[in-house]
């Protein structure tokens, strides 16, 4: 007898779905199992079948095959347990064939029968939605998760039986359940940390502040210990909130990576990512055998902290200047290419020379040599690709036990959150969201200069031996100055500030 169970998997961070096919026929009792199968995969078939048995279920002795199809995509991953389970069972007659018509079913059995969660279940869910399938059977760990698809109904099982008896219509099962619009909308931890308790550096706050309403990469440069890093944990804070649609992509990013927690739904606020500079090529970028989203990936639609930048091996940040321009990895393997979303904002930090004590001459043992090999670290290139630099001094005695109190992060949000409305208003209808997603024919088009301002940056192209993508980069900086003070057009003044961030004594590429 033949059935026919709707499952997936998944690519990269995308889903697919695939069909298990069962028959049982006369014939040598055994089981086959084909379609391009890992040996995971190939491993689920003597899982099903002691499953089966400890459930109290006899496979009859005949010959089992099972197709997963499409055949020409290879199958990984132990989310195909229980649709095999539930083929076998169905094709002996146990379970209607109409009750799992346009049903996806997913997750993995241990020997006793007991449903355990499985990665990526959103990506595969939130597929099939599209594909016009509404209902779905995942494990209980992953219900909440596959519930924040609106308009499908998720039915969380904990055990093959339960399962079994569900569609038979012996029991029924409450579908799951999340409120999403709640999830979002909770109010953020109260230990979390806020720009009013940051001392001086009004400098450096304005141009995190710049940054933040743009979208652009930043580059502390400083002293050991003058707050780079107390800064760079605070610029979430300042961020707008995630949009449903922005926390579903970065949710499923998190589920492939299988670092979403059992029993949690939904990434409700943008990722702080701050790997160590011992980090590897791989597990920055994203890749292995089957491959898995990198750091870049998890800061998709957040930040990315690189503390001690030159410390970072050259190949490592060398793989980002492709993501940085393009906003996604592509990672290439034999049986296709993997591409992963990787649009986040670039926050690095450096110290001015090994030691960290530049340029305090009497703290400082660094040789000019050592200062220049030590900087040397950081290609040009990559240089080029960070917006804003800026230039961090340790803070004054009296800025640190002043009474002064500088501007909350909720203030600072404020005046962010008004610069990108404004232009998400501008780029309405564009591919982008953000002045730093600007090229260079988007900037003609959305910074026009007077004759003041194209004299300006006339003179800092000589001046400042300004390359193309420098000068582009000093314009849509301008653009998101102007944004924030509210005005129209960009006049020399936002020039000269976007300059000055753009060409600061830190030293970044112009």
């Amino acid at each position: 007898m033949y059935s026919k169970v709707l499952s997936g998997l998944v690519r990269g961070v995308e889903g697919t779905l695939i069909s298990v096919e069962t028959d049982i026929h006369d014939g040598l009792p055994m089981m086959n199992m084909v379609g391009y199968l890992s040996a995971c995969v190939r491993e689920a078939g003597e899982r099903v079948r002691t499953a089966l048995r400890n459930s109290d279920f006899s496979l009859p002795p005949k010959r089992v095959t099972i197709n997963l199809f499409p055949a020409d995509i290879r199958k990984e991953g132990t989310a195909f347990d229980l649709p095999i389970a539930v083929g076998i069972l169905a094709s002996m007659g146990i379970i209607p064939q109409e009750s799992i018509e346009n049903i996806l079913i997913l997750g993995e059995m241990g020997l006793d029968g007991h449903v355990s969660s499985v990665t990526g279940i959103l990506a595969i869910v939130h597929h099939a939605y599209t594909q016009g399938i509404r209902k779905c059977i995942v494990p209980s760990g992953n219900s909440q998760e596959a519930a924040i698809i609106d308009g499908m109904t998720v039915i969380p099982v904990e055990s093959l039986t339960e399962l079994v008896d569900y569609l038979s219509g012996i029991s029924a099962i409450e579908p799951e359940y999340v409120d999403v619009d709640g999830l979002l909308g909770e109010a953020p931890d109260r230990r979390e940390c806020d720009f009013s308790e940051v001392r001086g550096h009004e400098t450096l706050k304005r141009g995190v502040e710049i940054a933040a309403a743009g979208m652009h990469n930043i580059l502390m440069t400083g002293p050991a210990g003058a707050g780079k890093s107390m800064i760079a944990r605070r610029i979430p804070t300042i961020l707008p909130k995630l949009t449903l649609e922005e926390s579903i992509e970065i949710t499923e990013i998190y589920s492939v990576a299988g670092l979403l927690k059992d029993g949690a739904s939904i990434i409700n606020r943008r990722p702080f990512r701050s790997p160590h500079h011992t980090i590897s090529l791989h597990a920055m970028s994203g890749g292995g055998r089957d491959p898995r989203p990198g750091e870049i990936s998890l800061a998709h639609g957040g930040v990315l902290f690189l503390d001690e930048l030159p410390e970072f091996g050259r190949s490592v940040l060398e793989v980002m200047r492709q993501p940085l321009e393009e906003g996604a990895v592509n990672i290439s393997r034999l049986n296709g290419v993997y591409r992963f979303p990787a649009d986040f904002m670039l926050v690095a930090a450096r110290n001015p020379c090994p030691c960290g004590q530049y340029p305090d001459v009497n703290k400082c043992t660094c040789t000019v040599n050592q200062i220049r090999n030590y900087n040397a670290r950081i290609s040009k290139p990559l240089l080029d690709r960070i917006d804003i630099n800026v230039d961090v001094r340790k803070v004054q005695y009296g800025e640190l036990f002043g009474d002064g109190v500088g501007a909350s992060s909720s203030e600072m949000r404020a005046r962010v959150l008004a610069a990108q409305n404004i232009q998400l208003c501008r780029y309405k209808g564009e591919d982008i969201r953000f002045n730093s997603q600007l090229d260079s024919g988007m900037c003609e088009k959305y910074i026009p200069l007077g004759n003041a301002e194209k004299e300006f940056m006339e003179d800092c192209f000589t001046r400042l031996s300004l390359t193309a993508r420098g000068s582009y980069r000093v314009l849509k900086i301008a653009r998101t100055i102007a944004d924030l003070d509210g005005d129209q057009d960009v006049n020399v003044r936002h020039l000269e500030e976007a300059v000055f961030f753009r060409n600061a004594d830190g030293g970044g590429a112009v």
